[in-house]
């Protein structure tokens, strides 16, 4: 199995990048096992709630790099 893991994992690192988006968001899906139509709104209410509070100096912009790195510091 983990070899199997490792050679996926292997596979998808030497995608294009939309290959690795489109892939990405396969496998979100799949793991999302809600029906509830109303998450898609949850989630665009709390974009555009980010995004006012930005465009009102309320929230910092952080370039796309450091926000992954941040991501990845918090998941280890």
């Amino acid at each position: 199995m983990k070899e199997n893991y490792q050679e996926l994992e292997k596979q998808a690192r030497a995608l294009s990048f939309r290959q690795k988006a489109a892939l990405a968001r396969t496998l979100i899906e799949d793991l999302d096992s809600t029906e509830d139509g109303q998450i898609e709104d949850l989630w665009i209410e709390e974009a555009q709630r980010r995004y006012e509070a930005y465009l009102t100096g309320n929230l910092e912009a952080v370039p796309g790099q450091e926000a992954m790195q941040r991501a990845r510091q918090h998941l280890k």
